[in-house]
């Protein structure tokens, strides 16, 4: 939302040839209280103050010379300033966002220059908001990377392997020795372990320090400690598992 301060606040420049519709206008926006109001009575003189200021509102009498493109200005309203109908088509086709014609109705522009600040104030505002929002996504999104790195290093230097897998069981990340650990189990109840294993991830349960052994492709029967846990996503929904293991034994 805002303010009536801010609206009162905003930038406004007056182009007009006729002196007297320029102090007209000056007279009615500083009674409705705008603080920021400015005017030119030539094209230069327009030109020079709208490189000089971001307006947010201008208001240009249709029949002044050489302002093609300033009172198109995509991203700034513009209110025409108008006697003739005939200026009207034209006014529409070069982007023009509302018109007035002239004889003035002083209730009809106080309104109208309202309302055209208000909506130009708005996008601005949404605006801004956006690109904090992209900042702050941008933010976050390195902060995530960094800490996965600093994850996996800590991971590496303090055991043997780590594994992340998604909701289906499929491993989406290994390091280390994956092809020992799921290698060919023991026949002296490492078979046990390893269904008690798969039970505790199926039901999505964590565990610390686990027993796991298994025979490596070299024949080599290896044990190993295995801790893991669920990884839950946004609305607590089930993503997968995370872990790490560590060799606690070689045996012949």
């Amino acid at each position: 939302m805002l303010s009536p301060t801010e609206i009162l606040d905003a930038r406004i420049l007056i182009i007009d040839h006729q002196l007297a519709n320029v102090q007209l206008l000056e007279l009615l926006l500083s009674d409705a209280g705008y603080t920021q109001v400015t005017s030119a009575v030539n094209s230069e003189e327009a030109h020079a103050l709208r490189r000089k200021t971001d307006y947010d509102l201008i208001l240009v009498d249709q029949q002044m010379p050489n302002l093609s493109g300033l009172a198109a200005t995509a991203h700034m309203p513009v209110i025409v300033l108008t006697a003739l109908p005939g200026h009207r088509f034209r006014a529409l086709q070069a982007g023009t966002r509302d018109i007035v014609t002239m004889p003035f109705d002083l209730v009809e522009i106080k309104r109208r220059v309202h309302t055209m600040l208000e909506i130009h104030l708005l996008h601005k505002k949404l605006d801004a908001f956006d690109q904090l929002l992209e900042a702050a996504v941008v933010q976050r999104t390195a902060a995530l990377r960094e800490s996965e790195a600093h994850y996996k290093a800590l991971a590496e230097l303090a055991t043997d392997w780590f594994w992340e897998q998604d909701e289906h069981g499929s491993l989406t990340k290994v390091s280390g020795p994956v092809d020992d650990i799921l290698g060919t189990p023991t026949t002296d109840g490492a078979d046990v372990e390893r269904r008690t294993l798969h039970a505790k991830i199926a039901a999505r349960e964590p565990f610390l320090n686990y027993p796991y052994s298994c025979l490596a492709p070299d024949g080599k029967r290896k044990q190993y400690l295995v801790s893991g846990e669920p990884i839950f996503g946004q609305y607590c929904r089930f993503v997968g598992y995370r872990g790490v293991g560590q060799e606690t034994a070689l045996h012949a």
